[in-house]
């Protein structure tokens, strides 16, 4: 097993293997890894996101980089041997099975995460690092507004899951099709509706139906909202709960995955300053 460790939160690191994988949905895989290295992350809380490590085609071994917290620098393994690093969530983690759960969005071969899914067997390895403490995912409230593409649905399943009965509110996640309906289980009085939309990112339906809801006023009730989809939605949704709705920035925390059009790697600096210069 292996760990970086830092005087801020620690940063975990391991290789799990594939145990079992389902298809949720047409386009939900759900893989359940195990391994020595799943008790690293004991101290995680499901729905928060992490990094995995994809191996080159061929291989099943993973080589991390090497952080250099004196320099500030990487240090990446040769290009054969360097795996593809994206952002994720893990679903769920279960100690006394020794497992952890992520789940992925199936949308084909030419995302490598998907791809990578759409072929795990047993016995394959897959890298994750994050950060080794428990986290808050979101703040107490009365009332909780909760917006989801088909990337953010990790997220948003964990925070149904761990809603009060006494809360309330309403969920909007986008679908690629009615059969990718999923089964969310909340205690919480949370109205759940699916958007099908089957070219995501396009035009996306989300911040539409957002613009529809029946927010309760803020001097009566207490409000936070999630949001989890493309770029372009979350600005949307932030600018319409923000801007045009007057929310506090403690009402709301908004988080894109991805960006229609372009790759993680390609995205991520868009993504991070339009994060930064709306908070």
């Amino acid at each position: 097993m292996s760990e970086i460790k830092n005087e801020r939160p620690a940063i975990v690191r391991g290789v799990l293997e594939v145990k079992n994988k389902v298809y949720l949905t047409p386009h939900y895989i759900r893989i359940t890894f195990t391994g020595d290295d799943v008790p690293l992350f004991a101290e995680t809380t499901p729905g928060v996101n992490n990094k995995i490590f994809i191996p080159p085609a061929g291989l099943n071994e993973i080589h991390f980089p090497d952080f250099d917290y004196s320099t500030g620098e990487w240090t990446h393994p040769p290009e054969h041997l360097k795996p593809i690093i994206r952002t994720y969530t893990h679903r769920a983690y279960d100690h006394k099975k020794n497992e952890m759960t992520i789940d992925f969005v199936a949308h084909g071969e030419s995302g490598p995460a998907s791809a990578w899914a759409i072929h795990a067997q047993p016995g394959n390895r897959l890298g994750v690092a994050m950060k080794a403490k428990e986290s808050v995912i979101y703040p107490k409230a009365d009332w909780y507004l909760l917006i989801a593409d088909a990337t953010g649905i990790p997220v948003i399943a964990a925070i149904l899951e761990t809603l009060p009965s006494a809360a309330t509110g309403v969920a909007y996640i986008e679908i690629p099709e009615k059969e990718d309906i999923q089964d969310l289980k909340t205690e919480a009085d949370i109205q759940i509706n699916w958007i099908c939309n089957a070219h995501p990112g396009e035009n996306s339906l989300l911040a539409d139906a957002v613009r529809t809801v029946k927010i309760p006023e803020k001097a009566n009730t207490t409000r936070f909202g999630y949001a989890a989809a493309e770029f372009s939605t979350v600005k949307d949704v932030r600018q319409f709960l923000r801007k045009e709705q007057q929310w506090d920035q403690s009402e709301l925390y908004a988080y894109s995955y991805w960006k229609f059009g372009a790759s993680e790697d390609g995205s991520v600096t868009a993504r991070r300053e339009e994060h930064f210069e709306a908070k």
